[in-house]
Order: C-alpha cells, then structure tokens, then sequence
C-alpha cells in the first residue's frame, strides 16, 4: 500500500492536494481547471497566494468542508453558501472532517511584519490513516515547531516573506520528520535553487516534488 508521501502532490507554490480516495487541499493556487473535487479545503490564512476564492472555486463541490482562520470569513462569504460547511480555527484547535483530524498551529514571523504572531493564522497537521503530514503554512522558524509530530513536513524555503533555506533545515532537525518537502517556490518568490539547497543541506529524507 502506498505511503501519504506517494498521495501528495505539488500543484505550485503552498499548494498540494492529497488524493486518497478523498482530495485534500492545502491553499488551492493557480489552480488547472481539471482536477479533483475536494472533500476538504484547507486555508491557512488570508494572502492572495493562499486563499484564493477563484482557484477554491474550481475545486469545491456541494460535500466540501472547508477548514481556515476567521480573517477569511469575508473573502470566503461568496463560497460558504456552496459547500457543506466552512470551519473557523485558531492555533491549537483540532477539528474532525469525516475521518480526518485536522490540528491547526501557530505560524508566524519573528524578524519580519508579513504574517503577525497576533493574526492567529495557521499552519495544519492532518492525521490520514495513522499518518500526519504538517503544512506549515507562511513562517518563520519558531519554538512551537518542536512540538510537532508528524511523519510528513511541508516547508517554504524561498525567504523573503518566510523561512530561507537553511532556516528550514533548522525548522526539519527541530521536527524530526521522516520525509521533509520544500515548498513555497516557484511562484511569488523563489526558486529551485532554494529547494536544491534546502535538499543538500538537511539530515533528513527530502523530497522535491515536480509540480502537477
């Protein structure tokens, strides 16, 4: 049987989708037309390259449970009639969709303005089947990092607006996942080179994915 990490998919930037049986989003962006319809939207908080109504649109069907901060309810009016249901969260709630558990934590900067600790966005740890995969969302290297536990770690690398390269070698050895995937890249801010260099750099198993 194939592991998570054999189910996630890179669409760009913050953007993967887990096909499972079920399709899982985590900040749909730049989004193809043709693609499986969510059972799950996850939005970790409320920037244009992250919360994209017209790219959630493309993805959404009547069953959709959407997943994200309360700064979105505004940006995401148009949609929650649409859906089954929109579920607002800040760090350190957990909450169930079908039988997935989803646990939202902190994500912040710590030497930049861009993403305020004060905002309470997030990233998200999702339990699928035993396994947890953690997007982190846009952030910095921060303490609470080493309280996650997770099989799978989604980490931007691009810097800028969130962790460079070797921050995020520091936020993996603080993890201590067993796969770690670069992200945040590509688009916006960032290249493959950031990636390359995040892979070289880090002691545990990387994973650059191609983009889908």
């Amino acid at each position: 049987m194939a592991g998570l990490i054999d189910k996630l998919h890179w669409l760009g930037h913050a953007s993967f989708v887990i096909r499972d049986g079920k399709a899982i989003y985590f900040d749909p962006y730049k989004i193809e037309e043709e693609v499986a319809k969510a059972d799950l939207v996850l939005v970790t908080h409320g920037h244009f390259d992250h919360c994209s109504p017209d790219d959630i649109h493309k993805v959404i069907r009547p069953e959709t449970v959407i997943v994200t901060v309360f700064d979105n309810e505004e940006k995401l009016s148009g949609i929650a009639g649409q859906i089954a249901e929109v579920k607002y969260v800040m760090p350190g709630n957990k909450v169930t969709v079908g039988d997935v558990v989803v646990e939202a934590v902190p994500a912040y900067n710590t030497n930049k303005n861009f993403h305020p600790r004060g905002n309470n966005w997030v990233g998200f740890v999702v339990e699928i089947d035993g396994e947890k995969v953690y997007h982190s969302g846009d952030t910095d290297l921060i303490p609470e990092m080493s309280l996650i536990e997770c099989d799978i770690a989604l980490l931007p690398v691009s810097g800028t607006y969130v962790m460079t390269a070797g921050e995020a070698v520091m936020a993996a050895k603080e993890i201590g996942p067993k796969i770690a995937v670069p992200m945040h890249y590509g688009d916006v801010v960032g290249d493959e080179e950031d990636a390359r260099e995040f892979e070289t750099m880090c002691e545990c198993e990387v994973r650059v994915l191609g983009k889908e």
